[in-house]
């Protein structure tokens, strides 16, 4: 009679935590229930003031709080996180780092395709979005819609005039601006642009390929897209994942002073919120502007 007893009590509890995990999934895909939403920067890469991902991910997280309070935030500074469950129940994930071979995801890629196929938005910043060449160069791409390749696509300072927006909740509350950083583009897509709806596109000026040749500065394939056809270029978008999940890739976030401006800072709230499965309020994700002074004290360097 014990053992049976047992067994039926074992039994209840697999099918309670099984029943759990199912539920989890499912309010990852229909936006339900409280959300957690994980910000994880790689170490700083350059001085102070640019490639700023541990203030970066410090300050988007307290302006979350500020705008959405009814969402939970966990920020992990200097790499991956070493929790075991860090990422659990995950919302969404934004991250914020150096891309390319020294990419903090690559040892990690499998763990974030099973995320995302469950559900889990992504955000990716930056240079995050310069992917390793090789054979994971598609699972990446595919997790977010587009990235960075080098020999193709190109990383200048130029200042785009954006003067149109789509609508689209992320764009909820957002007005036209232009602010200098360095805006890549050029960049490669899923095929056909499939499930990639473009939020920021501008024509860069001839002035961003005065640069030689070289592997983030120039090449022929970008001076005929824009010298030659005068293509606009996406620099932002936002991606629906095929069998669900959202994704945001945002090529700007060179340079930390630019979330001063409002429409800049809050296009990326917006888009946070958004991936999270998180209804944007029709005005946007409202907050104060900073001052120098918060955004330096919110800064996390190694």
């Amino acid at each position: 009679m014990a053992i049976k007893n047992l067994f039926c009590i074992l039994f209840l509890l697999l099918t309670t935590l099984s029943l759990s995990f199912a539920q989890a999934q499912q309010d990852l895909k229909t936006g339900k229930g409280r959300k957690k939403i994980v910000f994880i920067a790689g170490p700083d890469s350059h001085g102070k003031g640019e490639h700023e991902y541990n203030g970066g991910v410090t300050f988007l997280a307290q302006k979350i709080k500020e705008g959405m309070p009814e969402t939970d935030t966990v920020v992990f500074h200097n790499g991956w996180p070493k929790e075991r469950d860090a990422l659990k129940n995950a919302s969404t994930i934004v991250l914020f780092c150096d891309g390319s071979d020294g990419h903090i995801v690559t040892p990690h890629l499998q763990e974030l395709d099973s995320l995302m196929h469950g559900g889990t938005g992504l955000v990716m910043l930056h240079f995050t979005l310069e992917m390793p060449k090789g054979n994971l160069t598609y699972q990446f791409r595919d997790l977010i819609g587009g990235y960075f390749e080098t020999d193709w696509s190109v990383n200048p300072f130029w200042t785009p005039e954006i003067t149109k927006l789509p609508k689209h909740p992320i764009t909820n509350g957002v007005k036209p601006f232009a602010i200098r950083d360095e805006w890549y583009y050029h960049l490669r897509f899923v095929d056909n642009m499939k499930n990639i709806t473009p939020i920021l596109k501008a024509l860069p000026p001839d002035s961003t390929l005065t640069r030689p040749d070289g592997t983030h500065t120039n090449n022929p394939h970008v001076r005929e897209a824009i010298l030659k056809n005068k293509e606009p270029q996406t620099i932002a978008w936002a991606y629906e994942r095929p069998g669900g999940g959202r994704g945001f890739g945002f090529t700007g976030g060179h340079v930390h002073a630019n979330w001063k401006n409002d429409s800049f800072r809050m296009l990326v709230l917006n888009a946070i919120v958004w991936t999270a499965r998180i209804d944007v309020p029709k005005n946007g994700v409202v907050t104060n502007t900073p001052d120098e002074n918060e955004l330096n004290k919110l800064t996390k360097r190694n």
